[in-house]
């Protein structure tokens, strides 16, 4: 059975994004100090300059993943849909240039399914083909993805929002404990990081800086 939207709302809250190509430390430390701060769903994606391929690449999955396990993190595979089958993930984002969304869902069956987008018309897609989450971005400029795209993606999820789709929606790009609440006003269910802590000093208190602005943003709305 596929994954329920308010399910998916509460994973993608804090949702922390890293490969190998991502930190100057050792992944896992990484991925356990970001846990400890409270992140709510973990994607790795190994990819770009210097990443790791084919049996080392699968290593570290597994072992980012046991670590996932232990502490009841989702664990998502980028754009490697084989590997994610192989080593049980619980689901796969893909973007615009990757495997087409259909063609992923006929793989992975119920597993969680996420699409980037950065058109209306791509959102659209997206949902036809089976996406249990959109990632939005960037949202602010970021130096993170050597692809990304000019940053409109606040605009984006509000028109999304506007045209009454409430499909789980994260966002991304150049987001900091300091612009999270603006993140969250255009209509994120969430929000979703790399820099902001595979680059931090203290993992642990850039995840929880981040959680705890954005439990500052659930206050005040509930008080408005």
């Amino acid at each position: 059975m596929r994954i329920q939207a308010n399910k998916m709302k509460e994973m993608l809250q804090l949702y922390f994004i890293m490969g190998t190509q991502n930190t100057n430390s050792v992944p896992l430390e990484v991925l356990e100090q970001a846990i400890s701060g409270g992140i709510t769903m973990f994607q790795f994606r190994e990819k770009g300059r210097g990443s790791l391929s084919d049996l080392a690449k699968e290593e570290l999955a597994r072992n980012l993943m046991k670590l996932c396990k232990i502490h009841s993190v989702p664990f998502i595979v980028n754009d490697d849909v084989d590997l994610a089958l192989a080593i049980d993930a619980n689901g796969v984002h893909v973007g615009q240039d990757d495997e087409k969304a259909d063609q992923v869902r006929r793989k992975i069956g119920d597993k969680i399914l996420g699409v980037s987008a950065h058109t209306m018309d791509e959102v659209r897609k997206a949902i036809e083909y089976g996406a249990d989450y959109l990632g939005i971005g960037p949202i602010f400029p970021t130096e993170s993805k050597e692809d990304a795209k000019p940053p409109n993606g606040g605009a984006l999820i509000k028109e999304i929002r506007k045209a009454g789709i409430s499909i789980p929606i994260v966002g991304i790009g150049g987001i900091t404990a300091e612009n999270a609440a603006a993140v969250m006003e255009t209509g994120a269910d969430g929000i979703s990081l790399i820099s902001a802590i595979s680059h931090a000093k203290n993992p642990e208190k850039a995840a929880l800086d981040l959680k705890l602005s954005l439990l500052s943003n659930n206050r005040r709305k509930s008080h408005s």
